[in-house]
């Protein structure tokens, strides 16, 4: 029996989706080689929407594809890092100041939960619970502009620094990180623009500034899956 086409958009989908959500969070590293096959195996799919998959994340610039079978998420380079760190300040505080005339106190609630799951995923050495709740805060303030196209970009943007924000949370302070998250909050109840753009503008130049302060990191590519 051949598969409605709704049921093969929507696994093509969940599989981006599960593909897009590792590399925002760092769970595939600088030089990782991706085997379609062996995410087809691990997701128990066939290969068919996992190329698909990456054949948008290679159009949104967060892999390459150098093969039928092989891809692979991008070094860094020195070129390629100012770009990113550029547009994610140019992007960013934009998105924050747009979005405070729609944030509620459901918003500051939840950003106040966050901000207490980062404290406690730095607490216990849980990286990917920390990656989670860092982009889970930022997307909780760029989703409310409702600006579709703006978010769209920031998550293109956040798709290709991904792999390296790891680097970040073993170099910086979890201290220091969240400081700006909760110099946003306080920013958020003060309905204060300035202060707000202030924070975020200060959170990405730590996060990201930091590496370039220290030098890029060469990482050897991961294990194949």
């Amino acid at each position: 029996m051949e598969h409605e086409p709704d049921a093969d958009e929507g696994l093509n989908t969940a599989v981006y989706a599960e593909l897009r959500a590792r590399l925002v969070t760092g769970r595939m590293a600088p030089g990782h080689e991706l085997s379609t096959r062996g995410i087809a195996a691990e997701l128990g799919v066939s290969q068919t929407p996992v190329r698909d998959a990456l054949s948008r994340l290679s159009a949104e610039g967060a892999v390459s594809i150098r093969s039928k079978r092989r891809v692979r998420v991008p070094p860094m380079t020195s070129d390629r890092f100012e770009d990113l760190l550029r547009c994610r300040l140019v992007l960013e505080p934009e998105a924050a100041v747009l979005a405070l005339p729609h944030l509620t106190d459901v918003h500051v609630v939840r950003l106040k939960q966050l901000d207490a799951a980062l404290d406690a995923a730095i607490a216990n050495g849980d990286t990917d619970a920390y990656m989670q709740s860092n982009h889970d805060f930022h997307f909780t303030l760029y989703r409310a502009t409702g600006r579709r196209t703006m978010t769209q970009l920031i998550e293109t943007l956040w798709l290709q620094f991904g792999p390296f924000m790891r680097v970040v949370h073993g170099r910086v302070s979890g201290a220091h990180l969240n400081d700006s998250h909760q110099a946003a909050i306080r920013a958020v109840e003060a309905r204060d623009t300035n202060a707000l753009r202030a924070a975020i503008s200060t959170d990405i130049a730590d996060g990201m500034g930091l590496i370039g302060r220290t030098g890029l990191a060469t990482t050897e590519p991961s294990q194949t899956i």
